[in-house]
């Protein structure tokens, strides 16, 4: 007697759900906070941050001061928060002008080689030599204190770093057969560099740009923390620490202690998000 056997159906095979990578998400979040608090500062601080009052100096968490006040009676809650815009300004102006710099110069190299490579390889040496605190300082000493001459000067220290790290993948791509079928088709060099090999290169050069943002801001901040960047009353983060410091000894480490801290989860936020970024670059994110 005859059997029906079932028709064979395909099973589609199980969807792989990606779980959300929550180290991105978690600096991202950090990140975009502290942004919103750059753009939002006047709506979000609760009062004026340079309004001294010598009635409330170095008093604790209140109502009418959530973080307490400095020694000089100003709200800490204030400051802090109209410090993200210089802590952040800062910072951001010197891996632009770094990675434009550094970008151009890393392609160039690439593509041209020769005398010009050897030329720009030898200069990024002999700024290698130089720290960058050190450059910040003569600048200062040249032009006066203030947030322009540090920002020109680190931006020029970190910018053979960046243009080594790309410097060398723009050679990569410079030998991969695409660039060679780019240019016997006609395309133009300038075509080829900004179309393909910048597009290539771009993922890395974010990377790098989030990684070296934290070493920016802790630089700055040390030189507006030795008087030599941002001065007094401005509110930033590298100078709260400073200016906190005498109160530390009176028993008062809050403005101190604050904005290091402020100053440690913005360095960790943007280390952990670049570390991140490297990794899911070589594909090998950890779970």
């Amino acid at each position: 007697m005859a059997t029906l056997e079932a028709p064979l159906v395909a099973t589609p095979a199980p969807r792989s759900r990606r779980r959300p990578d929550w180290v991105v998400l978690s600096t991202g979040t950090v990140i975009a906070l502290l942004v919103l608090m750059a753009v939002f500062a006047p709506l979000l601080a609760p009062d004026n941050p340079d309004y001294a009052n010598i009635l409330a100096t170095n008093q604790g968490p209140s109502a009418a001061h959530l973080l307490g006040t400095d020694s000089f009676g100003r709200d800490l809650l204030s400051r802090l928060i109209y410090g993200v815009r210089l802590s952040l300004l800062g910072p951001a102006l010197i891996i632009l002008i770094a990675t434009l710099v550094g970008t151009v110069l890393a392609i160039l190299s690439a593509w041209y080689g020769g005398w010009f490579d050897r030329v720009v390889s030898r200069a990024a040496d002999i700024l290698f030599a130089f720290p960058g605190l050190i450059f910040a300082m003569l600048a200062v000493a040249m032009f006066g204190p203030g947030l322009v001459a540090p920002v020109v000067a680190l931006s020029i220290s970190y910018t053979p770093y960046l243009m080594r790290v790309i410097r060398a993948e723009a050679l990569r791509q410079r030998n991969l057969p695409y660039v060679a079928a780019c240019y016997v088709g006609g395309l133009s060099v300038r075509t080829i560099c900004t179309r393909h090999i910048l597009r290539n290169v771009m993922p890395l050069l974010v990377v790098q740009a989030a990684l070296s943002f934290g070493y920016a801001l802790v630089d700055l901040a040390a030189v507006s923390y030795l008087g030599l960047g941002v001065q007094p009353p401005t509110p930033e983060w590298g100078v709260m620490v400073s200016t906190g410091q005498s109160a530390i000894l009176a028993g008062h480490p809050q403005e101190s202690l604050l904005a290091g801290l402020m100053i440690v989860i913005t360095v960790v936020a943007f280390n952990l998000l670049g570390d991140r970024l490297a990794s899911r670059q070589k594909g090998t994110v950890r779970p």
